[in-house]
């Protein structure tokens, strides 16, 4: 996917995504909410009212109330901070991700993931994407062992979401991901644009004011 931090629409969606979806188990402690609706264009009022919850103020950090022990008790393993999971993983791997996740009966949460084998978090997407289930084909190897792959994975049960508007969810959600590891490179590229037109109008200018000075010495 091609990130698009200038879409600020689709960052505040992603924005509602990552806090209604992520924030429950997820921290983002590098970012403040104040941070967040002034980067996002987000009026303080509609801040605090569709994107915190209980005692947060504008000035905290995007932490969870639950602790590493026990999220590593009731999942495994710690869910980890998100701040900067973009920068780690890259966009491509956290989209493929959210969308390979396919039913496993074997698993603590009855799903699996093409992208992050046996992967301990639950599809907390579900009821947008519904479930998906694998396609699988058989591969003979050299030693004349067979296996069986997954090849694809088919809709099994129906989310709210069409397959279009589920893209669309995810590509906002990685979008915000994005701008969560790196918010100053929002204002970095938007400085960039008037940088570069600005030597743009510099270099016509250069340009009519060498003509006008040649033309006299000639």
């Amino acid at each position: 996917m091609d990130p698009d931090l200038s879409d600020t629409k689709s960052l505040q969606r992603g924005a509602r995504i990552f806090i209604n979806y992520c924030l429950s188990c997820h921290s983002a402690a590098y970012m403040r909410y104040n941070r967040l609706g002034k980067d996002l264009n987000i009026a303080e009022n509609i801040l605090k009212d569709n994107f915190m919850f209980g005692t947060d103020k504008p000035g905290d950090t995007m932490n969870v109330a639950l602790r590493p022990a026990d999220g590593e008790q009731f999942f495994g393993v710690a869910p980890p901070d998100l701040s900067v999971i973009a920068r780690a993983r890259g966009a491509n791997w956290l989209y493929a991700y959210f969308m390979t996740f396919y039913s496993d009966p074997s698993r603590p949460f009855g799903v699996n993931n093409l992208q992050f084998k046996d992967v301990a978090m639950p599809h907390v997407l579900w009821e947008l994407q519904g479930f998906q289930r694998p396609v699988y084909k058989t591969v003979t190897h050299k030693d004349g062992t067979i296996t069986r792959v997954i090849e694809s994975l088919e809709t099994g049960k129906p989310g709210k979401f069409s397959a279009e508007e589920y893209e669309q969810t995810i590509y906002d959600l990685i979008n915000f991901l994005v701008y969560l590891s790196e918010p100053a490179k929002l204002k970095r590229e938007a400085i960039g644009v008037w940088v570069i037109i600005y030597l743009l109008v510099f270099l016509v200018v250069a340009y009519l004011l060498k003509k006008e000075l040649w033309r006299d010495v000639e």
